[in-house]
């Protein structure tokens, strides 16, 4: 990414009915060849909580995502096109049953405060990840790890309970970060990125600087990064247009055709996978029948919600989380069609004709949500479902809505691979971690962190799961 004072890009990300994750860039077009140095580049983000820590089992949102990946690395990350590629770890192995894994560290690696990096640090910033006392966001994925050694100065050594071919993925998440070991004052930042902390107010603003000893070669253009937290879609459209900022998240798409036709600004679309949804827990009365769930899927018009909620910036998902974005997507599952009739012959079946229910959701989980949610309204009323829709605060969704009620919108995004997503969202997992459980429920050791940061988008429909986020 590349930045001048005379012309703006907006690059879009888009996906599903639910979730295009839409970016724009101020600054020269993104195709420019050879990146500009030094200059600080001043984001705006909409996605944030003032309640948040640079505590890497806690990373929630999108501003703290971007904050932490500043300061911090993975001994993983994922490359263009989902490929995970070296990044702390220069290599990786594993013996032959897939139980044993080998991991070859990058050596001379300086954190910010000038430790060298070793296998303790990789060691003790897994640990984070793990045991009782854990409350980490992936603490149900790293499970399935039973040993970490340092087995080298420069190698760590990972033993899991079972054979997993897709282990490696799963340190290349986010809060998996490498921190110094032994040191729990994370909100000092301290890391082996590419910016050194200069200065952090939850729910405000970040500034970081250039860390001169970056050993990733072609990163870290910029003599320094601010982000600011804006809630408000249109003031961030607004700052980017009067050049106060060089770039801000998640673009309404309903206004990117507007933005597209400025002087100076590119429009650019790219795929990804975050998905949007509206999840019913079904552990409620109202959603325990499988088939008034499934009246629900076919009671939503989700190419409508294509064309009028993202305005085309998007594409069709069917219930599940894996769209085309993903290697293994299958195309030849049948796709659920809008179809009122059908849905009110399946709640006649059910017991549950004339089902009215509360629809909560704000913009929170995705721009354009509470419009989402309006318009699934008028798409149910034709099976004589009466949905009403409650507008929530955005300030406190996360913990106030999301999962405290019976019916919500919500936002996923994409990780790596299908493995890590379905675990993530939509399994036995996801439940120990807090992420899928029933209604007034909770997990001792995991308290009910708010969604994870993510991609393209893929939008679900109604979902029939108890609950879900991002």
């Amino acid at each position: 990414m590349t930045i001048s004072t005379d012309r703006r890009s907006v690059l879009l990300g888009a996906g599903a009915f639910g979730a295009a994750a839409l970016l724009g860039v101020s600054g020269q077009p993104l195709r420019a060849a050879t990146p500009s140095q030094g200059g600080t580049l001043r984001l705006g983000i909409g996605s944030f909580d003032s309640g948040e820590t640079l505590d890497p089992q806690a990373t929630e949102t999108k501003f703290m995502q971007n904050l932490q990946w500043q300061l911090r690395n993975n001994l993983i990350e994922v490359g263009a096109g989902g490929v995970l590629v070296p990044e702390l770890a220069t290599s990786w192995d594993s013996n032959e049953d897939l139980t044993v894994w080998t991991f070859k560290l990058r050596e001379g690696v300086e954190f910010h405060n000038g430790k060298t990096m070793d296998a303790d640090d990789v060691v003790f910033s897994i640990n984070l990840h793990r045991g009782d006392s854990s409350t980490s966001q992936v603490k149900a994925l790293a499970a399935v790890i039973s040993d970490v050694q340092a087995t080298a100065p420069n190698e760590v050594t990972i033993t899991l309970g079972a054979g997993n071919a897709g282990f490696p993925a799963v340190l290349s998440l986010t809060c998996m970060y490498i921190v110094p070991a032994d040191d729990m004052n994370f909100d000092a930042g301290i890391g082996t990125g590419p910016y050194i902390l200069e200065s952090y107010e939850p729910g405000v603003k970040s500034v970081v600087r250039k860390n001169p000893n970056y050993w990733k070669e072609g990163r870290a253009h910029f003599d320094s990064v601010e982000m600011l937290a804006i809630r408000d879609v249109n003031a961030r459209t607004t700052a980017l247009q009067t050049g106060q900022l060089d770039a801000i998240n998640a673009v309404d798409p309903s206004t990117a055709n507007l933005l597209g036709v400025m002087p100076g600004i590119d429009l650019m679309q790219t795929q990804g996978k975050v998905h949007y949804c509206f999840s019913m827990n079904t552990t409620d009365p109202l959603f325990s029948d499988v088939r008034v769930r499934k009246a629900m899927k076919l009671a939503i018009n989700r190419q409508d919600m294509v064309d009028k909620v993202l305005n085309g910036f998007g594409s069709i998902a069917n219930d599940q989380p894996i769209s085309n974005a993903y290697a293994y997507h299958d195309g030849d599952i049948p796709q659920h069609e809008y179809d009122p009739e059908q849905a009110q012959s399946l709640l006649k079946a059910a017991g549950a004709e004339g089902l009215a229910t509360t629809l909560h959701a704000s913009d929170t989980p995705f721009t354009g949500a509470v419009d989402a949610a309006q318009l699934f309204s008028e798409h149910a009323s034709a099976a004589g479902i009466k949905i009403t829709v409650s507008r929530e605060p955005e300030d406190g969704y996360w913990s106030n809505i999301w999962a405290k009620r019976p019916f919500f919108a919500t936002r996923w995004s994409g990780r790596a691979n299908e493995d890590l997503m379905l675990s993530l969202a939509y399994s036995h997992e996801a439940i120990a971690g807090g992420y899928n459980r029933p209604l007034g429920t909770t997990t001792p050791s995991m308290p009910p962190w708010s969604p994870l940061g993510r991609k393209k988008t893929t939008p679900s429909a109604a979902r029939s799961m108890p609950n879900a986020r991002c």
